[in-house]
């Protein structure tokens, strides 16, 4: 079999995977993305790893868990010794590139322990994680926060280009509106989010990234390349430029899922985040509803930028050799479940979208159609080594390659659970609770029927997702189920217990280093001759 030349793989920020046409929405129109999936495989029932951006990017980068990498929340660095994307395909003659969001945090301790100097060509590859940064960009840019990493943006730079003034661009047009006085609305106020941005369509966020990722493409010419191509949106400040910004109204929403009786003696984790401020404004009457125009029309302009994109990989011939994996990091309360932003495990947080497309002829019997096979984020590195014909490190990587799958095959022995975990400890939820930060965890674990969630120091939840698909029933304390929570208890405990932690050396070199060392003379337990 040919291995595959190039990679494109697509992530957008914080895009739920019920909100593309191709996964039901009907009413937001994705024809590009759709498309993507009539070329490949759509994978119904994708996870991530942990439903925040940093440490699910470090999963999707690593192909390893959140507690085996160690880069557990968004400030927690990837620690030096693991490896990435980059550090598995350069070898391969694969240049391995980010155009928008990682969201990775550098090691700088581990980078001054060794000496290593972030202007240094390895220590730029170290600080990325392991990306060539042609166009890193994590789209977080408040004004002071952006003083405070040295006043610099590319983004910003090319926008001045255009005309845009002032110090911070980003802050001030592409993710502001303008009141009707000419005041500046900032889009960190939720009750702006319907305004369109100041920013013209063309010079927005999305619509720079895919021209960065256009040119990287271009400049690579026959190199083999993977290109992480990141969208910023449609994560908050939801704020999308016209005509984007009310391309949707209230007929087309999709009902609010949410229950009086989740907020009946919840769980007290999931209690505690209910109470968060982003919790309490997403549940106010009227919030999602200023807010779904600009989130649905964000992605809507993510697909239009992306069919301008596939076009021009069409009419190259690129994408007959190049595989198009698009997915998510996470996704978004919007007010389900009386939540904001991400965090714990419902569906609609911690399930993604997935599809890949693969050029090959070996794939073409599974074209246009899905799966309900159990996979998870970690899933895509391995299945990057393996298209691309690098070494499988299945001593250190945690996930499975998805090839089988891609393939029309049955895969052996497949997973029939999906994991996934958080470290709540820098949210105010855990302060409401009183536990210390190494305490605040929580982890999930996902079968056909059931949904199980330990957290440290409280009770479980529990849910019946066949007879409770909206997991409004939580029978975590009831001791009728308290079966079903032992059986659970022990999937997860083993899914805990076989992560993989002897990464230096493989399975190969310890049946090869043989049970005894009598070969070097090295003598133990032996009577005499």
């Amino acid at each position: 079999m040919t291995h595959v030349k190039n990679i494109l793989f697509i992530m957008a920020d914080q895009l739920r995977w019920d909100y593309l046409g191709c996964y039901g929405h009907p009413h937001l129109d994705t024809p590009n993305i759709d498309r993507l999936a009539a070329k490949g495989v759509r994978f119904d029932r994708a996870y991530v790893q942990s439903p925040v951006c940093g440490p699910s990017r470090a999963s999707c980068y690593t192909g390893r868990t959140v507690f085996s990498h160690g880069a557990t929340w968004n400030r927690v660095p990837l620690p030096i010794g693991e490896l990435t994307l980059g550090d598995y395909l350069r070898p391969q003659g694969v240049r391995t590139a980010v155009v928008g969001k990682t969201h990775m945090m550098p090691d700088t301790e581990g980078m001054a322990r060794l000496g290593l100097s972030r202007d240094t060509e390895i220590g730029i590859k170290i600080s990325q994680p392991g990306f060539d940064p042609y166009e890193r960009d994590d789209g977080l840019h408040p004004t002071q926060l952006l003083r405070n990493k040295g006043g610099t943006l590319s983004y910003n730079d090319w926008l001045r280009e255009q005309g845009y003034e002032g110090e911070n661009p980003w802050n001030d047009y592409a993710n502001a509106a303008q009141g009707p006085g000419g005041e500046l609305l900032s889009g960190w106020h939720l009750k702006n989010s319907n305004l369109p941005a100041r920013v013209k369509e063309e010079h927005s966020e999305t619509a720079y990234m895919t021209m960065r990722a256009k040119e990287f493409i271009e400049e690579a010419g026959d190199t083999p390349w993977l290109c992480h191509l990141s969208f910023i949106k449609p994560h908050w400040p939801y704020m999308a430029p016209a005509p984007y910004h009310n391309m949707y109204g209230s007929e087309t929403f999709l009902p609010v899922m949410r229950s009086d009786e989740e907020r009946t003696d919840p769980n007290p984790v999931y209690g505690a985040f209910m109470g968060m401020e982003v919790s309490e404004t997403f549940s106010m009457a009227g919030a999602r509803e200023t807010v779904l125009p600009a989130y649905m029309g964000l992605i809507k302009q993510i697909d239009d930028h992306l069919g301008r994109l596939f076009d021009w990989l069409e009419e190259s011939g690129k994408d007959k050799e190049t595989m198009i994996v698009f997915t998510s990091d996470h996704g978004d309360y919007m007010g389900d479940h009386w939540m904001g932003e991400k965090e714990l495990f419902h569906e609609c947080s911690v399930r993604v979208p997935l599809i890949v497309v693969d050029p090959r002829v070996q794939a073409d019997a599974t074209r246009g159609t899905s799966t309900e096979a159990l996979v998870e984020a970690i899933d895509l590195v391995p299945t990057f080594l393996e298209v691309t014909g690098a070494p499988s490190a299945e001593h250190r990587l945690e996930g499975r390659s998805l090839m089988a799958l891609l393939h029309g095959e049955t895969p052996k022995g497949w997973r029939d659970a999906v994991f996934s975990e958080i470290d709540y400890g820098f949210y105010a939820a855990r302060e409401t609770l009183d536990v210390a930060p190494s305490d605040a965890r929580g982890y999930m674990i996902r079968t056909d029927k059931w949904k199980y969630v330990h957290f440290k120091g409280f009770p479980p939840q529990l849910f019946d997702l066949q007879n409770d698909a909206e997991e409004f029933h939580d029978f975590g304390r009831d001791p009728d189920y308290d079966l079903v929570r032992r059986d659970m208890e022990s999937k997860l405990l083993d899914r805990l217990i076989n992560r993989k932690n002897r990464v230096t050396m493989t399975d190969e070199v310890v049946r090869g280093a043989g049970l005894s060392g009598k070969s070097s003379g090295v003598l133990i337990g032996v009577w005499g001759e």
